[in-house]
C-alpha cells in the first residue's frame, strides 16, 4: 500500500512489550553476536549496531543506549510508500519525542524513549484518527 492518507488513517499503532536498546560492536565478530538474537542490525563503518532486549545486552555487557521501547505500525506500507516516515516523525516531533524509525518488509517500527511511550502511542494514535 502507498497511498499515504490511507496508511495514516490505518497505522494502528502497538506497544510492544519490553524495553530494547541500541549496542554496537566490532562487525568481524558477527557470528558471535547472532547468538543474542537481535531484533534489528544494521553494518556501518563504525561497526554493527544491534537492536536488542534491554536484559540481554545486560547481560552480555554491552554498552548500550538509553532504554526504548519499540511501536509498531500494523498496517502493512510499502517501502516505496513516500511521506509516512514524515508524519509519524512529525507528529512525535510536536510532542517532544525522539523516535528511531526502523523500516522492515511488512512493518514499520518506531523505537521512542521508555519514559515517552505511552505519549508517543497517543500521538500517533491521534495521527491515523486524522
Amino acid at each position: 500500500m502507498t497511498d499515504l492518507s490511507t496508511l495514516l488513517a490505518s497505522l494502528e499503532p502497538v506497544l510492544i512489550d519490553g524495553e530494547f536498546v541500541y549496542a554496537t560492536v566490532q562487525s568481524e565478530n558477527l557470528h558471535d553476536y547472532l547468538a543474542l538474537k537481535p531484533i534489528g542490525m544494521f553494518l556501518e563503518t563504525e561497526g554493527l549496531t544491534l537492536i536488542l532486549p534491554r536484559d540481554v545486552a545486560d547481560s552480555a555487557e554491552l554498552t548500550s543506549s538509553a532504554p526504548l521501547r519499540c511501536i509498531t505500525m500494523m498496517v502493512h506500507s510499502s517501502l516505496e510508500a513516500v511521506g509516512m516516515t514524515a508524519a509519524m516523525a512529525a507528529a512525535l516531533t510536536k510532542e517532544g519525542i525522539s523516535a528511531n524509525v526502523v523500516a522492515a518488509y511488512y512493518h514499520d517500527h518506531i523505537f521512542v524513549p521508555a519514559v515517552d511511550a505511552e505519549r508517543a502511542v497517543t500521538a500517533l494514535r491521534l495521527l491515523s484518527a486524522g
